[in-house]
């Protein structure tokens, strides 16, 4: 019986550990993706895994991009974090500025066995999420660049052109008080992020310094700037729509999205990123390239948004193979193509670009092309390459406490901005430890 015991035990144990060497790898990836990016990330994840059986990726949503962001940081403080971790592009800087957290993308991809070959990337892309040494430091995943959408049956019953977007601010501003007084829709004007869109991509896009050494790529000692006049002047126009409903605020990040597909309003500046929703909303929508203000030499360009993928320090050989044979599954021209077509984000090689083009997929699907057309049609300048605060975050923060208090009719735009700009800069001085 000892035997027959010992025999059955000494079976069971060597299925176990056969099973267990045959088990995947799993690598888990904590994501901010909603509705239809949400369901990319789980079909990219589905094909990866079904593809091979060395390596299980584990997506994980953990809320909207901040709190994606600290939940992560808690995690590695708790010495229990993810493999990899979307990160918002405000959060770059956070992430730099965390040595010892995080292990190059450069790095992971070369210990995996794949040559990292920067000149496959769109230029503009990887320079944001590179060091200024050239060394990748995350995945550009997601970029997007802001843009506009418009309901085509809302203009059309406003009685505004249905195949002409506004293209400058004034004419944003001055078809939204058309579409609300029509009764075309119940409000014109909707933007998702006052931050990213118009505030820094305004800087950008109309060659404007949002803060000093080039907005914080030249050094961390930064001063803001986006209280001059042209600034005061965009939100005051926003804050005296805001006044009858005619711009409606939405939320600090991507909520004011639902307004425009639900019909509530009529034109949203929102993420190419955003297009997916858009899509399912079965609207009938335009887009245009993000307004501007006229000005020589304007449009510049826009700047990156969106995120990149992050690889926290203290895994596992394995786990890092795993994490370089996943990011290589996702260098595909095919797959960057797809995820390009499907989602609105931008494509992050040159390779799937060339091959969206030679598609015919822009001449087939109009304004498709808008958000690469707009960062990659001029040379950046110093206001245009960017922003990196070691705190961007938090500063963005402070101007949504302000913004909102601005909107809520307490304080005009001049108030508000040279208070999240005194806010700001105390801020910054405290996060560099002067």
């Amino acid at each position: 019986m000892k035997t027959v015991l010992t025999s059955v035990l000494t079976t069971a144990a060597l299925a176990l550990m056969a099973s267990s060497a045959l088990a995947a790898t799993e690598i888990s990836w904590w994501h901010a993706m909603t509705g239809a990016n949400n369901e990319v990330i789980d079909q990219l994840a589905k094909e990866f895994n079904e593809g091979q059986s060395d390596y299980k990726i584990v997506p994980v949503f953990k809320g909207t991009y901040p709190e994606t962001l600290n939940a992560g940081i808690a995690a590695f403080r708790a010495k229990q974090p993810p493999a990899i971790m979307q990160v918002f592009d405000a959060g770059s800087g956070v992430m730099m500025g965390a040595q010892g957290a995080i292990v190059p993308v450069a790095d992971v991809l070369e210990k995996g066995g794949f040559k990292f070959d920067k000149a496959q990337y769109l230029p503009g892309i990887v320079a944001y999420y590179s060091k200024p040494d050239g060394t990748m430091l995350s995945f550009p995943y997601n970029s997007s660049s802001p843009i506009l959408y418009y309901n085509k049956d809302v203009f059309a019953k406003a009685g505004l052109n249905a195949d002409a977007p506004p293209k400058t601010w004034p004419e944003v501003f001055e078809a939204a008080k058309k579409i609300k007084s029509s009764g075309a829709a119940n409000c014109g004007f909707t933007s998702t992020w006052l931050t990213w869109i118009q505030t820094e991509n305004l800087a950008a896009w109309n060659n404007l310094s949002y803060a000093s050494h080039e907005n914080g790529l030249g050094g961390t000692d930064v001063k803001l700037a986006f209280n001059a006049e042209p600034f005061v002047k965009h939100f005051q126009s926003i804050a005296d729509l805001a006044k009858d409903g005619t711009f409606r605020y939405g939320g600090r990040t991507s909520e004011a999205k639902q307004l425009f597909t639900s019909g509530e309003c009529g034109i949203l500046t929102e993420s190419s990123g955003g297009l997916g929703d858009i899509i399912k909303s079965g609207m009938k929508y335009g887009i245009g390239q993000l307004p501007y203000y006229e000005g020589e030499g304007r449009p510049q360009n826009t700047i990156p948004g969106g995120a990149s993928l992050w690889v926290f320090a203290g895994k596992s050989d394995a786990e890092y193979k795993g994490v370089a044979t996943f990011f290589n599954f996702l260098s595909q021209t095919k797959i960057q193509a797809r995820l390009h077509q499907v989602s609105g984000y931008m494509p992050v090689t040159m390779a799937a670009y060339e091959d969206t083009k030679k598609s015919g997929f822009y001449d087939k699907n109009p304004g498709r092309e808008t958000p690469l057309l707009q960062m990659m049609g001029k040379p950046p300048t110093e206001n245009s390459k960017g922003v990196r605060l070691v705190n961007l975050p938090q500063v963005r923060d402070i101007m949504n406490e302000e913004f909102e208090s601005m909107l809520a009719g307490k304080q005009d735009a001049r108030a508000a901005l040279d208070k999240a700009v005194e806010r700001g800069n105390a801020a910054i001085q405290q996060a560099i430890g002067k």
